[in-house]
């Protein structure tokens, strides 16, 4: 994955946290690729998830190369999104947690986040990426648990990626299935963090994303 990418996913989630809380206040009406571990993030956060909205939204657009993202459906938490950065069409469905909780508790951080992106041009298809709010402890242990599954993931920054890429079919399909998924975490000054995601629509948004980015 490119470090541009990167860069736009983490800023992408910086302005749809901003436009979720604005519309809560307002009360709205509402192939893998071979080369998977090479493609892990190289970027620093450039950008904290606590810019202001309008300057994260300038910043995304100039990495996006002028793209932003478009909503073409909502299915329960889950939003289906369409891009096309320097004209690579980008699909991901995007979540936040339905409750998160720390240990010590109520330690500030930034928002979390899951994706599942599908980048036709890079053959990526469902990866599944977390952005969990704050610098993780490099060495430790972070997993994602569905069900009775339970996966250990890659951590750099403040994103998560699975460690074996050959259980990531397996685990989009436990997703697919579940009703919920636990991610847990700790930072970088030792806080453990646990973010629960309600999984109602997600298949839905996925199998909308499938038709999207096959055109």
């Amino acid at each position: 994955m490119s470090l541009q990418w990167r860069r736009w996913t983490i800023l992408t989630a910086v302005i749809l946290c901003a436009s979720f809380a604005h519309a809560s206040m307002a009360q709205t009406p509402a192939s893998k690729s071979a080369s998977k571990e090479s493609a892990k993030p190289s970027a620093k956060s450039s950008a904290k998830s606590s810019a202001k909205p309008s300057d994260a939204k300038s910043a995304a657009t100039a990495a996006a190369g002028g793209a932003e993202p478009a909503l073409i459906g909502q299915y329960g938490t889950w939003g289906a999104y369409v891009a096309n950065p320097n004209g690579k069409k980008v699909c991901f469905a995007l979540a936040k947690p339905s409750s998160s909780k720390t240990n010590p508790p109520n330690r500030p951080r930034d928002p979390a986040y899951a994706f599942i992106s599908t980048r036709p041009a890079e053959k990526v298809t469902n990866e599944v990426s977390i952005m969990i709010g704050y610098q993780l402890k490099p060495g430790s242990e972070s997993t994602l648990e569905v069900g009775s599954a339970r996966y250990a993931m890659y951590s750099q920054g403040d994103g998560l990626w699975i460690k074996n890429a050959a259980e990531e079919d397996g685990m989009v399909a436990a997703l697919r299935k579940g009703a919920d998924v636990t991610v847990k975490g700790v930072s970088a000054k030792g806080t453990e963090s646990s973010d629960t995601f309600a999984l109602k629509g997600l298949s839905q948004a996925l199998d909308r994303l499938a038709q999207d980015c096959r055109r």
